[in-house]
């Protein structure tokens, strides 16, 4: 496995773009966005020292799903790629676990938000339908939903910092 060190703004790998590896962060900070440079730039999350990123391409081949960017002055990220990947589980099982957990954090936390925006959503479209304006419970609903996807956010920045 090789080191890739890196300075401030540098992109480490740009949504769209073929995936060949995932990375581990040694030293610094990672963010990583969708629509980076855009007009609707969202930043995900910001990772650091000890997390995985790029992993979902590495297993399924498919393009970039986000942009990952360095936040920090310098990172060193380890670079992982398919022919390493195997040896990981080997030399390193706790790591790979690691890796999973973190994989399923994240799927359990865009399911959850997923299934309250689509609830919302749908909440609000029946009251267009029906003509009316959303009313308090609904506007409640909507703020609460809001709040939710903010808090879900700091909880995964918390969680990412915790491991």
């Amino acid at each position: 496995m090789d080191l890739k060190h890196a300075k401030r703004d540098e992109v480490i790998f740009r949504q769209g773009e073929a995936s060949a590896c995932m990375y581990r962060i040694q030293k610094g900070t990672v963010g990583i966005f969708l629509d980076y440079g855009g007009a609707n730039e969202n930043k995900l999350t910001e990772l650091s020292a000890g997390r995985y990123f790029g992993e979902m391409g590495l297993l399924d081949k498919a393009p970039r799903s986000a942009t990952a960017v360095v936040l920090s002055d310098k990172a060193t990220l380890q670079v992982i790629r398919e022919e390493d990947f195997a040896l990981c589980f080997e030399e390193n099982p706790a790591g790979m676990l690691a890796l999973l957990r973190q994989m399923s954090m994240r799927l359990r936390r865009i399911t959850r938000d997923y299934d309250d925006a689509c609830h919302t959503v749908g909440e609000v479209v029946e009251a267009e339908k029906a003509g009316k304006e959303p009313d308090a419970a609904l506007k409640h609903r909507i703020a609460k939903t809001l709040a939710g996807y903010e808090a879900s956010h700091m909880e995964n920045q918390r969680e990412e910092a915790q491991a």
